[in-house]
């Protein structure tokens, strides 16, 4: 395997806490568990809407999403946007047709050096600017 740099969208990281999304919820635990293994990173929005998601459905209370979040920030590195990554993400927008938020994250990975990008939010195997879309749920091993 090549030298490669991961990193993981909200989705993951919600079906993770999500006890009720079945098969989803055991593959999120394992995919989390063996990207913790990996050269990964996590962008801080990742975060942010991993937080404003779970207490909003009520999957986990303030305290607990505020305990995994400082658990996932012990295991993984965070990235940040900077002014270019927000560039970078607005022309993503109009000359690849991402929404918005979705490129910020993938801006900030870029950023950050990150290879392959997994979410299910991205068409699964394309690849802008170095980094490659992946979702984990469609494939047997999303780290091959």
């Amino acid at each position: 395997m090549s030298a490669r740099r991961i990193a993981l969208d909200t989705n993951i990281l919600f079906y993770a806490v999500d006890r009720d999304a079945g098969d989803r919820h055991r593959r999120a635990i394992t995919i989390v568990a063996r990207a913790a293994k990996l050269d990964c990173v996590l962008p801080l929005q990742v975060l942010c809407e991993f937080f404003a998601a779970v207490t909003r459905k009520s999957r986990l209370s303030a305290a607990d999403a505020t305990e995994q979040i400082e658990d996932w920030k012990i295991l993984f590195p965070v990235v940040s946007a900077s002014p270019r990554s927000l560039t970078r993400a607005m022309r993503a927008v109009s000359e690849h047709g991402l929404a918005f938020w979705d490129a910020m994250i993938w801006a900030v990975a870029r950023e950050a050096n990150v290879t392959v990008l997994l979410s299910e939010d991205f068409g699964h195997e394309e690849i802008l600017d170095g980094v490659r879309f992946r979702n984990p749920f469609r494939m047997a091993d999303p780290f091959a």
